[in-house]
């Protein structure tokens, strides 16, 4: 009988790509995106490939690429090490054991595990989650300039190549009525070709959002997400109980205990559901069947992932019977570098996942060797790979 594979090398690096343009949120502008790369190496020479990002490094949340990369090498890999690959569930109970948070770490670990299972088995992620239901999945994009004109003339680029008619805004930074200005210019450019939504990141309290809401509802936006803090459930409540237009929880959502405290107090009336943010693939589908449960919408978030961040949420939201809301996949499409072997297939307004063993995904090592952050010439050198019995 041949013998178990063996978990023997986990490598982490960090990739740091340029974006197509400055992207502008509430708590920060982003003009560049890096990425944690962690690769599971196998004794039967199967790799898993995962990936850990965040919005604008700490100024989203308490992580940053740098300190999941930190947190594997340190904390992660001895637990790993030696570890049965294919028992994922006893490994990522095992580290949750050990480390207490840190879930966009334990989503990027637990995404690699996954992607060298799919591949060991010959099936891809989505069918080690249940099966797909869809083969492509609707995404948004999101508009983020800053400037009216340009963004109206990049919804007008996206329409007429057919890959986007959802589009979110990124307000929150300026005064509520430039903002809803800003907003309600937009939508009346687009009419009732693209479906207008914003984001406000926390950024209002809840006095301004009700009455900003109100107006921005006669604008003709379809929904808002996380308009004030997250830490203020009941204002959420207040707010989802008196509007008619559709409340969205995003940054308080940071697992299945947090979805079931919105979803019993009535909180919202959408969920945005983020892999990184709930703590992995499978927590991230607890977090849909709670919202399915207490009749909440789903959108597919993203924390602008890269390419393997992105398809793995793919894989995930797949698998979703309700996704009324689509995605938000976008995260690729925002740096100006390709590093997949095969780009993913983004057209007629929809995103197709990948149908390959585990990600089915190929990594272009040239690109991306061009990037990481450990090579010779980089100023923020940094790198660690671990072995076994080292």
């Amino acid at each position: 009988m041949a013998k178990p594979p063996r978990i023997e090398r986990v490598e982490t690096f960090l990739v740091d790509l340029p974006t197509i343009r400055p992207h502008r949120l509430a708590m920060t502008t982003m003009n560049a995106q890096t990425l944690m790369l962690v690769r599971i190496h196998a004794s039967d020479g199967i790799v898993g490939l995962g990936e850990g990002t965040t919005i604008g490094g700490l100024a989203y949340g308490a992580e940053s690429p740098e300190s999941m990369k930190l947190a594997i090498d340190t904390y992660f890999t001895p637990h790993l090490l030696n570890g049965d690959p294919d028992r994922i569930a006893m490994l990522m109970t095992t580290i949750g054991k050990a480390v207490r948070d840190n879930h966009f770490a334990k989503c990027a670990v637990e995404t690699a595990l996954l992607d060298a299972l799919g591949k060991r088995r010959g099936l891809s992620v989505a069918e080690l989650l249940g099966g797909r239901v869809r083969d492509r999945l609707p995404v948004a994009w999101t508009l983020a300039s800053g400037d009216t004109a340009r963004d109206i003339a990049e919804a007008e680029e996206m329409l007429s190549r057919r890959r986007h008619n959802i589009f979110k805004l990124k307000i929150g930074r300026n005064e509520v009525g430039a903002d809803i200005a800003h907003v309600a210019a937009i939508k009346r450019a687009l009419g009732d070709r693209a479906s207008v939504r914003v984001d406000v990141n926390q950024a209002w309290s809840e006095a301004v959002a009700a009455r900003a809401i109100a107006e921005l509802q006669t604008a003709g936006v379809d929904l808002v997400e996380q308009p004030i803090a997250q830490a203020n459930r009941s204002g959420m409540a207040r707010l989802a109980a008196n509007s008619t237009m559709p409340i969205m929880a995003d940054e308080a959502l940071y697992g299945p205990q947090t979805a079931f405290d919105y979803a019993s107090h009535a909180a919202a009336d959408v969920f945005a559901v983020k892999i990184s943010q709930s703590g992995g693939l499978f927590a991230g589908g607890r977090v849909a069947t709670i919202a399915d449960a207490a009749g909440i919408g789903l959108y597919g978030g993203t924390m602008l992932e890269g390419a393997i961040g992105s398809v793995a949420s793919a894989h995930l939201f797949a698998t979703f019977p309700h996704l009324e809301w689509g995605t938000e996949l976008f995260g690729p499409l925002l740096l100006t570098e390709e590093l997949l072997v095969k780009p993913l297939d983004y057209a007629e307004f929809s995103l197709a996942i990948p149908t390959g063993p585990g990600l089915g995904i190929e990594l272009d090592e040239a690109k991306l060797n061009r990037f990481r952050r450990d090579r010779d010439d980089h100023p923020m050198r940094a790198t660690s790979t671990l072995k076994a019995g080292a």
